[in-house]
């Protein structure tokens, strides 16, 4: 997504990854449906699931609304929805429907197909749901325009932020790139909250006067005060649009929740579609363990996420790739292990794992067993595995790891973990 920052290091972009995945991404419709709860003028629409249930949503907002033209939109966890291509039928993500009597063909021409996007993988996301939205480019006084809206975290500066641009829409990664000059930033005061000068700003900023001003102004304060009382980490609205009658309404909305506030937040927490998520990584939170799939060849499993950067970063200097992130916690015995062993099995181009307990909480000769254990409950395991243990009772667990006969090879120092890797890999 535009919004998301780019960080450099190995570890930092580590950290990152774990502190999103904490993060809970919801569907356009529900991030709108927050949306109005705090004011905020919405595009409307209505979810459906098959063809019928389009045509159905597409009378009543007809009824609600007036409209007479509607906009299809795929509902999926990626954005570029608009230009994404379904693979079975070549429709577009986001599709207009001229009348009743097109909703229905154009909802089939998305619905159960996989929606292939520029932030999607080339096998696309499968699409159970379309939003079934009003037209609201109609004719008018003035020309309708697309701006471009996101409240962040500047976790440099320790201050939200409001990025936005007159230029929004589809092409926005474009304008960034060839005009940064048109990307603006507000920062707000945590101690003072959203500033009306700096709502005023904003609208200034994006060229607009008389009522679109005035809406732009009520607009960001409803946006910002939605951020802030649903915990987000982000909210994303490309576009906010200017209506030709001057309103200023969110015609999209990507939306996520901080998953560390969610028990404040049941309605919120019920939103969660577990079959936008990788589905090792939904198993995983399901057994108690921090899991984040990444594309490399050397399997990680550590207790604590500080250890888990470290030893990623080993793994980089050894000539590897860390395949995953993965936090057993401080509670790793033979079950919890053997659990972590098959879900970084699962991933067919781990060529080696390595396991690296700092034994403080539990003790090294516990962890070790818990290896054991896990490894003859297996059966035979086609990779090497490389386990590190340093901690209370270290010498113990490499002595029970070593006469255990299996193909496991133990080590105490971190240097020597490093060599393995660098070993299994030549």
């Amino acid at each position: 997504m535009f919004a998301n920052y780019i960080r450099n290091g190995p570890s930092v972009d580590y950290i990152c990854i774990e502190f999103e995945r904490r993060n809970m991404n919801i569907h356009e419709y529900q991030g709108k449906s927050i949306l109005k709860s705090f004011g905020v003028a919405i595009q409307n629409g209505r979810v459906a699931e098959t063809p019928e249930e389009a045509h159905e949503a597409a009378v009543a907002l007809a009824d609600e609304t007036g409209t007479s033209w509607f906009v299809v939109k795929a509902q999926i966890h990626a954005g570029g929805r608009g230009k994404g291509s379904v693979t079975e039928t070549g429709s577009h993500g986001v599709v207009i429907a001229k009348g009743l009597d097109q909703v229905k063909e154009k909802a089939a021409g998305i619905l159960g197909g996989h929606l292939v996007t520029a932030q999607t993988s080339a096998d696309g996301k499968q699409v159970s749901k379309v939003l079934i939205a009003e037209d609201v480019y109609g004719p008018g006084d003035s020309e309708p325009s697309e701006i471009y809206m996101s409240v962040l975290l500047d976790r440099a500066n320790g201050q939200n932020i409001i990025m936005y641009s007159p230029q929004g829409g589809m092409d926005i990664e474009a304008v960034a790139e060839e005009t940064p000059e048109l990307i603006f930033k507000e920062a707000i005061d945590p101690t003072l909250g959203l500033q009306g000068f700096q709502s005023r700003r904003i609208a200034f900023n994006l060229g607009l006067s008389g009522k679109a001003f005035k809406e732009m102004s009520k607009f960001v304060h409803a946006l910002y005060n939605a951020y802030v009382g649903s915990d987000a980490t982000m909210f994303e609205i490309n576009p906010v649009l200017k209506t030709s009658d001057d309103r200023v309404i969110a015609v999209d909305a990507k939306v996520s929740l901080d998953g560390n506030a969610l028990y404040r937040h049941k309605d919120y927490a019920a939103m969660r579609d577990v079959t936008e998520e990788d589905a090792t990584e939904v198993e995983a939170d399901a057994a108690g363990l921090n899991y984040v799939k990444l594309d490399g060849n050397v399997g990680c499993m550590v207790n604590g996420a500080g250890l888990a950067m470290a030893t990623m970063d080993i793994i980089k200097l050894s000539g590897g790739e860390p395949a995953n992130f993965l936090d057993v916690g401080g509670t790793a015995d033979a079950a919890r292990v053997e659990k972590a062993f098959r879900i970084i099995l699962k991933d067919p181009e781990v060529k080696a794992i390595l396991v690296n307990i700092f034994g403080g909480i539990v003790r090294c000769d516990r962890v070790a067993q818990g290896v054991v254990d896990a490894y003859k409950n297996m059966g035979n395991i086609e990779v090497p595995i490389i386990v590190r243990l340093q901690g209370t009772n270290a010498a113990e667990a490499k002595a029970l790891i070593d006469a255990s006969g299996l193909e496991v090879r133990s080590v105490i120092q971190l240097q020597d973990a490093a060599d393995a890797v660098a070993d299994v890999l030549a």
